[in-house]
């Protein structure tokens, strides 16, 4: 029995928009190694931190030696202080990865090439060559 033609090429334009999401959201995130690896390898790297400032002080996870701090709350609203990143890589961290999320979600709609940091400065810290 023969699918209708339009039956067929509704299956290939589905298979074809499911692996461009997939590469998509791929592109979004990186794990803690890679972006240990892009820290080594890219002077240009910029990581922003999402955590409140207080988080930033916190012992236990402490924060990366030249971040930039702006919380994923207010990050829509000061935008345009990463203006002159935009041509960068911004690899995007919080503390468990659920708000650098979201915030790299809120930079690549503005334009921007952003990161998401999976698993955060927990699975960073965790990582840590001690």
């Amino acid at each position: 029995m023969k699918l209708p033609a339009a039956i067929v090429l509704s299956l290939i334009l589905i298979s074809m928009f499911s692996l461009s999401w997939a590469q998509i959201e791929k592109k979004q995130s990186i794990t803690v190694n890679e972006f240990r690896e892009m820290m080594k390898t890219d002077s240009n790297l910029v990581v922003l931190d999402v955590r409140n400032p207080q988080e930033l002080k916190d012992k236990t996870l402490g924060h990366i030696e030249g971040v930039i701090n702006i919380p994923v709350q207010v990050l829509e609203s000061r935008i345009k202080e990463l203006d002159d990143y935009k041509d960068k890589d911004i690899a995007v961290i919080c503390r468990s990865g659920r708000r650098s999320k979201i915030a790299t979600e809120i930079l690549l709609k503005y334009g921007f090439n952003a990161f998401n940091v999976e698993g955060g400065m927990i699975k960073y810290r965790a990582t840590e060559k001690k």
